[in-house]
């Protein structure tokens, strides 16, 4: 890479860190929709600071209605694209820090979007200030697509895409190094069915607000006294798993502690829904609750719900529970699959279907796989700028996680987290290393520099 660049990005470093505090600090989950802001208030409001953002940068911006922005270097027909997210999942349990500070200690900066997805789309943008600063010509112009809709349901590439030219090739920072070309399809289901009259009776439970989390924990008032919570406690004791179980007025409150994470990469955590499930049906549940302990349980791979399948090119199906609810006397929950590339979609559907009678089923989400192939030009200008920046070997992954590459023909996903860091999206206490946001924006200058330059 030219050395004006890596010079120029080092001394963007405590201004960049200064502007990720600001975008940080705006809360930008999705809200109510307000007019010019159909995600809600906070992501119209952090819609506008990226925008002012990359205006003070010199680039060409437009605004999408709220939907989305875009920010582009150079005059070219030919775009390289690159996809970042600007709304956030909602915060969650277990913060030790405030999660819209933007605190810095031990070169960390904390905050919910440091990692998923604001400080790779920052780093982003100032690698390609970087390229205008240094007067680096362009056979392509650059293209920073900027989206408020991320994590629910896409409806900002959905509108930016019916409102202005995609560009047919780029990459998205919002997953991991050395870089994933591909990632597998998405299956969701949301799930409704009567409460039961006879057995155990739940009074109260809501557990979840995404269905791509992995919930941390579920809390639930159950009508009984000490001898419920005493077989709570044994249960507890017999399956080694956190139970607690506190009897009150009203009823006995059970909660089920699991290890949060998210949806596509269930290894190493545990579902406190399906935790909550397999309690409930042992202390008597039946109807729906028991179907789905037994179908779902704190099973990951879909194998009880008769969709367990892997392919060579992506790996095995994943499956998550992100939402349970008792509402007015019905239950509502959704399922979140990750499938397979060669996977049939219907016949997981259908499978899905026959593996829970009495459960209402309707398919609400239904995301085709993607792949570009190892040997394109993209991903082995990609993998050649990781591994000069880096140091380290470069090599092309499949994911479970869904990103904004899929909206590109070709598109592939690359960084920010690096092999052997924390990866703490969706999680408390989200975290960014500032060093390797630093090298991520020099990595991602390189690129653009191969792809993009003349």
């Amino acid at each position: 890479m030219d050395k004006r660049l890596g010079t120029l990005i080092d001394s963007y470093r405590d201004e960049f860190v200064a502007k990720l505090q600001e975008w940080i600090r705006v809360p930008s989950v999705k809200g109510d929709p307000a007019e010019g802001a159909p995600f809600g208030t906070e992501i119209g409001r952090m819609m506008k600071l990226a925008m002012k953002t990359a205006e003070e940068m010199g680039f060409s911006v437009r605004a999408f209605d709220g939907y989305a922005c875009d920010a582009t270097l150079g005059d070219r027909e030919d775009v390289l694209g690159v996809l970042g997210h600007l709304d956030v999942v909602p915060v969650g349990d277990g913060w030790e820090r405030d999660p819209f500070g933007a605190e810095i200690a031990d070169g960390k900066i904390y905050g919910r979007g440091s990692n998923d997805d604001k400080g790779p789309t920052l780093a982003a943008m100032y690698a390609m200030k970087a390229l205008k600063e240094a007067g680096i010509p362009l056979k392509r112009s650059i293209r920073l697509i900027m989206g408020g809709d991320e994590e629910c349901g896409w409806e900002c590439m959905r509108y930016y895409s019916a409102h202005a030219a995609m560009p047919e090739i780029g990459f998205s920072p919002d997953a991991s190094f050395p870089l994933i070309n591909t990632e597998k399809g998405m299956l969701g289901f949301e799930l409704r069915f009567p409460a039961e009259k006879d057995g155990l009776q739940i009074l109260q439970l809501s557990t979840g607000e995404r269905t791509n989390v992995i919930a941390g924990e579920s809390r639930a008032l159950l009508a009984g006294g000490e001898e419920l919570a005493e077989k709570v406690r044994g249960y507890a004791s017999e399956t080694g798993l956190d139970y607690r179980a506190e009897g009150k007025a009203e009823g006995v409150w059970v909660t089920a502690v699991g290890i949060p994470g998210h949806s596509a990469y269930p290894e190493g955590k545990r579902s406190a829904i399906g935790m909550m499930l397999k309690l409930l049906k042992a202390l008597g549940a039946r109807g729906g609750i028991a179907v789905l302990a037994d179908a779902v349980g704190l099973e990951s791979d879909g194998k009880s719900l008769g969709c367990a399948c892997a392919d060579a090119v992506s790996g095995a199906l994943t499956n998550n529970m992100g939402i349970l609810r008792l509402e007015s006397g019905a239950w509502f929950a959704t399922l979140d699959f990750r499938c397979p590339v060669e996977a049939d979609q219907e016949q997981l559907m259908e499978a899905c279907r026959a593996h829970l009678p009495g459960i209402e089923v309707r398919v609400s989400t239904r995301k085709a796989p993607h792949h570009v192939p190892a040997d394109s030009e993209l991903v082995s200008s990609l993998l050649a700028a990781y591994e000069e920046e880096s140091g380290l070997k470069g090599e092309a992954m499949s994911t479970g996680g869904g990103t904004y590459a899929k909206v590109l023909k070709q598109g592939v996903a690359f960084g920010a987290v690096f092999p052997g860091e924390e990866e703490l999206a969706h999680l408390a206490n989200e975290y960014e290393r500032i060093d390797s946001l630093m090298l991520a924006m020099k990595i991602y200058a390189n690129a653009l520099v191969r792809l993009a330059a003349e």
